[in-house]
């Protein structure tokens, strides 16, 4: 009873002596902190692109694909985090994510030959930051029912927070210094920031023995797990038996193929265009600014409109924003792109991602979105590697944005045979059989 009494009914007003509401609340805060330094560490890849190159005398393709195998091997770890997620609750891995992050940043900056680099970027960080993503959806997705959108939404928001903030200020590590030193800074930051906010991290009312209470912010009176339906759910062999899965799956792969093509390449496309470093990286700090723009505009929009509608909007403004990088290259075209390309970036996250909780239920959230990260990580690879040889062999990036474009609209059309189970998981229960 005396845990339950620091928790505050759906009115708002506060029952502890802190003045904290719902404690979800300095969950998400804990993981946006984890988000902006995670995925500003990891979409920063694009500033490191040149000087790489210069100091290995590598290829585009060879270069990338230190970057691809880093998302591949971040996929599979992806996987073995959910299974931890839901064993034994986001703060262990949270912390061991943390250590592996440093660790491999600070090797990294001590590389000396391409090969190092596939050890410590690749593996290590993959190791690092590869279950991040999955940590933050899902345990996010577990602590909110009605406000799921929103608070995915925020959580999100870090993601583009990161690259706003990390990539001018590697930019400017590597022009003052070197690259070496600035993945060297960006370890020690790693270091001191994740593991301190996974000591904020608890498990979710609905798992823990010990706090069994619901989020206010759906119906019904807090301390009452009833309310908390959607933790029952399919396990990960049931929810592969199902279209909704495989198209999930697929839809994420296109997706990231072709987010993950643009990313990576959108700096030394620019260089090559004439664009200063500064300007290029500054192309990819407004993108970014723009993306915390769409995670919590687009949240809002996919309450009144609908998850799915909204999720086909971002979509298509992403095929808008590809179609602007293959006309000719000026700056202000390129902020004109910037600008569409963030707000669907940033906005095409929280209404799939609040999907996979409605279709598939909570029980077995982390383990199923770390098994569709895999298809995102696939997809991620292959497009920032495609995207370079490409480059390599044809000396232009216009064919493979071309076919960039191509799987947006693929995805739209796989966003778009999505149907959302019958009724909700309370009414459900009976007709489901308990998860394996």
């Amino acid at each position: 009873m005396a845990l339950r009494s620091v928790w505050q009914s759906d009115s708002g007003s506060s029952l502890d002596g802190e003045g904290m509401s719902y404690y979800g609340w300095v969950v998400v805060g804990a993981l946006f902190l984890v988000g902006v330094i995670s995925f500003g560490i990891s979409t920063s890849f694009g500033v490191f692109f040149k000087p790489l190159i210069e100091d290995f005398g590598s290829s585009r393709m060879l270069t990338s694909g230190i970057f691809s195998v880093y998302i591949v091997l971040g996929s599979f770890f992806g996987v073995l985090s959910g299974w931890g997620l839901d064993r034994y609750g986001a703060k262990i891995v949270v912390i061991l994510a943390g250590l592996f992050t440093g660790l491999g940043l600070l090797l990294t900056s001590r590389a000396s030959v391409p090969w190092h680099l596939f050890i410590s970027y690749s593996l290590l960080l993959a190791i690092g930051i590869g279950p991040i993503y999955t940590i933050m959806m899902s345990t996010t997705s577990k602590w909110f029912d009605r406000r799921r959108v929103l608070a995915v939404g925020v959580v999100g928001a870090g993601m583009g927070v990161g690259p706003m903030l990390v990539a001018p200020f590697a930019t400017w590590l590597i022009e003052r210094y070197d690259w070496n030193t600035s993945y060297f800074v960006m370890g020690i930051i790693a270091l001191v920031t994740i593991t301190p906010c996974a000591l904020l991290l608890r498990r979710v009312p609905g798992e823990a023995s010990t706090l069994v209470l619901s989020d206010p912010s759906a119906t019904g009176a807090p301390g009452k797990q009833g309310n908390n339906s959607q933790m029952d759910g399919l396990s990960i062999r049931q929810a592969a038996k199902t279209r909704n899965f495989w198209l999930l799956f697929a839809a994420w792969f296109f997706l990231a193929f072709c987010i993950l093509m643009v990313l990576t390449h959108i700096v030394p496309h620019a260089i090559d265009s004439g664009i200063t470093p500064a300007g290029a990286a500054s192309i990819l700090s407004l993108l970014s600014a723009v993306t915390v723009i769409g995670r919590l505009l687009i949240g809002r929009v996919s309450d009144i409109a609908g998850r799915r509608l909204a999720a086909i909007i971002c979509v298509l403004l992403l095929a808008g924003g590809i179609l602007l990088l293959m006309q000719p290259f000026n700056l202000g075209l390129l902020y004109l792109f910037a600008v569409i390309f963030g707000l669907s970036n940033g906005g095409i996250g929280p209404p799939i991602v609040a999907q996979f909780g409605d279709i598939f239920g909570l029980r077995n959230l982390g383990m199923i979105m770390g098994v569709l990260n895999v298809a995102w990580g696939a997809g991620a690879a292959l497009g920032s590697a495609f995207a370079g040889y490409i480059f390599d062999t044809r000396g232009s990036y216009i064919p493979a944005f071309l076919i960039a474009l191509v799987a947006t609209l693929i995805t739209a059309g796989l966003v778009l045979l999505l149907r959302m189970p019958p009724g909700n998981w309370e009414r459900r229960k009976a007709v489901i059989p308990p998860p394996a």
